[in-house]
């Protein structure tokens, strides 16, 4: 996506591990920066070399982590562009592996924000050209938001890889945790059909969310005596995928495996998730485990590099 000149790659810290992957992926080395917090909360962040006429990325996932909120990270992203653009950059892509506020991409109530479009605005507004991004709740939420090129990259080729070589031979079930995803994991579903050239049988659980409550456990398909695998965009507390998991478990599932982008996992995780309903977790690296610490969640825990995927992305020439 960016214009085709001479790439400045640069990571913020938070981001930095990811950076460096792709950094390799691409053989560019990490762009030099500064950093500095102050002790009233203020913080200064430039670049320590020449990006004039240079294409530069900037990466930096937007996961709320200790010592950096989400809105911290955002702040720092916009005035790290701003300072960027002052220096002469001819192009400034922002790769966002996780994307804050994607799942704020409508009103539910009367007088909600609309914080996708919100956040599209500031970014463009301080000089973005370009935003790729991995997986967002709402595809066409997010392209609509935006007035600048944007891409979401699909994350599901990796799942299809991993569990083509961990499940090929067993019979399979690919799962929606609710119904609102049933899309998603039909696509992975196909494609790792594909794969391993076998059959693959489909379901869905029933779920109904109102305010903070979630009910409804009903399963749509057949998973009796399969391996099922959940498939979603994204696990926060894991009230979801627990009450999918052991549902499948109770319709005669033999296991149940989870596959998401996006590992948020709030502090209620560590409980959820170490239901023995789930055998195995797999998550992309767009956002960091840290709250995981319990030892049952984090043996079921597996998680797959994007680095390649994004690394793909950025030499494709600007659309």
């Amino acid at each position: 996506m960016p214009g085709g000149g001479e790439i400045s790659l640069f990571a913020i810290k938070g981001s930095r591990t990811l950076g460096a992957a792709i950094g390799r992926d691409l053989q560019v080395a990490l762009a030099g920066h500064e950093e500095l917090d102050f002790e009233d909360g203020e913080h200064k962040i430039r670049p320590t070399e020449d990006v004039r006429g240079r294409d530069v990325v900037v990466v930096h996932s937007l996961f709320g982590e200790p010592g950096f909120s989400v809105n911290d990270k955002f702040c720092r992203l916009l005035f790290f562009v701003g300072a960027l653009k002052d220096a002469g950059a001819r192009s400034l892509t922002a790769v966002i592996p996780y994307l804050c506020y994607s799942r704020k991409d409508r009103r539910c109530a009367e007088y909600d924000p609309v914080c996708t479009r919100y956040l599209a605005q500031l970014l463009e507004s301080v000089g973005v050209t370009a935003v790729m991004t991995m997986d967002v709740h709402n595809q066409s939420a997010f392209e609509n938001s935006f007035r600048i090129p944007n891409r979401n990259l699909e994350a599901h080729s990796l799942f299809v890889k991993h569990f083509a070589r961990e499940l090929r031979g067993k019979s399979l079930a690919v799962v929606s945790p609710d119904s609102g995803g049933v899309k998603r994991a039909e696509i992975f579903r196909l494609a790792l059909q594909t794969e391993l050239n076998q059959e693959i049988s489909k379901g869905f659980v029933e779920k109904i969310r109102h305010n903070e409550t979630v009910t409804g456990d009903t399963l749509v398909g057949d998973v009796k005596g399969r391996t099922v695998l959940i498939f979603d965009d994204l696990i926060a507390s894991g009230t979801t995928l627990a009450k999918a998991a052991r549902r499948c478990k109770q319709d005669g599932a033999l296991e149940v495996f989870a596959g998401a982008t996006h590992g948020v996992f709030t502090e209620l995780a560590n409980e959820l998730l170490a239901d023995p309903a789930l055998d195995r977790i797999v998550v992309t690296d767009s956002v960091r485990p840290f709250r995981i610490v319990s030892k049952v969640v984090v043996e079921k825990l597996q998680i797959l590099t994007t680095s390649e995927l994004w690394a793909c992305a950025l030499r494709l020439p600007a659309s």
